[in-house]
């Protein structure tokens, strides 16, 4: 696999120094107006208790831009060759070289509604893709007919050109029901499993949250299903009548980041609370993830750190408890990867969160399946964070947002 080189990246640069220390209680950075962004241990302890001071060694690292002048991008991933496959959220699909230009648009992408939180979203490769050059896309579809006036996440793959200017035999292979008249909750992460199925996070659309609950509809869940499609046999509610067979889980809000475990091979997805109560779960089969009937967040509008939760509650049987979650406001997470390479050696094994409110890049570092400590990083920057990943060179590359956006990587110094 060829290394990305980058011979006119010193254009900016960020140095940080992170010390590992501030990990308790509160942040680097707040969102707003400067409102304290507070961690909660979970399931037992309280919302507001500090997490222990990370033990990791100090890491001196560099944000250096790669790319910039991208409109509202929403989600990368790596090329074979190191160059990078980029969305953006109006509507283009875009190939970033390895001198940071990023080419015209790509040919063949659908049509998006591009309103609000829609548009073009996440992007995956094939697991095949040297061999069939398969393509995946999330993106939020206009309705017909009937349905018109509604939308709903949408999902379509198609065979990118050798030359990499259009993309060909283009299928919708899953459609989110039913469509709704919103403009927000899409959720949109793709995630290929060992075993070559596809996982696709799904929002509650905003207006429709107690429909997480039903699953007569795939509102607020996480469907897995085969790459063309179909419904793999051994999903949770196969068989069941009044079910969709693709769903996997049930009861999220609206998932925008997620990423397999790299040694369990588990699916780790992040959510967004409504005012407070962003989480972040292990979603296994079948599992109820709770909302709305439990939540750590408050409705909007409500006393910060003196309310009531939505739902009434913060648990119930039968239903999950977060690995982690924030309170009393939303960092608005978005974007998830875990680090398994040797450029930062200290943080193999780590996960690292973006944060569109909060204006981070938060790192958790973990024992097992329990978050033991967590930071906060870039909040310099002032950028908003929308997707996170490891490249091929072993960096860590982010997405910031807005019309005029930028990929960063992270390097030593």
């Amino acid at each position: 696999m060829q290394t990305p080189s980058h011979p006119t990246l010193p254009t900016r640069r960020h140095t940080l120094r992170w010390l590992g220390a501030g990990l308790g209680s509160t942040v680097l950075g707040a969102c707003g107006g400067g409102a304290v962004l507070v961690w909660g241990e979970t399931p037992a302890s309280a919302a507001s208790s500090p997490l222990p001071i990370d033990t990791q060694p100090a890491v001196k690292a560099a944000a250096v831009i790669v790319a910039s002048g991208l409109s509202r991008p929403w989600a990368l991933t790596f090329l074979p060759d190191g160059r990078m496959l980029v969305t953006e959220r109006t509507g283009a699909l875009r190939i970033v070289g390895l001198d940071g230009k990023a080419a015209a648009p790509i040919a063949g992408v659908p049509a998006v509604d591009a309103r609000g939180q829609g548009g073009l979203l996440d992007v995956a490769l094939d697991p095949a893709f040297a061999a069939n050059r398969r393509v995946y896309l999330s993106y939020a579809e206009a309705g017909t007919g009937a349905e018109a006036g509604r939308n709903g996440t949408a999902v379509a793959r198609g065979a990118l050109s050798n030359d990499g200017t259009r993309l060909s035999d283009v299928q919708v292979i899953f459609r989110q029901t039913p469509k709704i008249d919103s403009t927000a909750h899409f959720g949109s992460r793709l995630v290929f499993a060992p075993d070559g199925t596809l996982f696709i996070t799904l929002g509650d659309r905003f207006s429709q949250r107690d429909a997480a609950q039903d699953l007569s509809n795939t509102l607020g869940k996480v469907v897995r299903i085969h790459p063309d499609g179909s419904v793999p046999k051994d999903n949770p509610f196969v068989g069941r009548a009044e079910v969709r067979e693709e769903i996997w889980s049930y009861g999220h809000r609206n998932v925008q980041g997620a990423a397999l475990h790299p040694v369990t091979g588990e699916l780790w997805t992040h959510e967004h609370g409504p005012q407070g109560g962003d989480e972040i779960n292990i979603t296994r089969a079948g599992r109820n993830y709770g909302w709305p009937k439990i939540s750590y967040g408050c409705e909007y509008g409500a006393p910060v750190g003196n309310c009531p939760p939505v739902g009434g509650a913060t648990s119930a049987p039968g239903m999950e408890q977060p690995v982690t979650y924030w309170v009393p406001t939303s960092i608005a997470p978005c974007g998830m990867a875990f680090y398994t390479a040797s450029v930062f050696p200290q943080w193999r094994g780590n996960l690292f969160v973006g944060a569109l409110a909060g204006q981070a890049l938060w790192r958790l570092q973990l024992g097992g399946n329990k978050v033991v400590a967590r930071e906060a990083l870039l909040a310099d920057l002032g950028e908003r964070i929308r997707d996170v990943r490891q490249g091929p060179d072993g960096a860590i590359y982010l997405i910031s947002d807005g019309a005029s956006a930028k990929i960063y990587r992270l390097q030593p110094v």
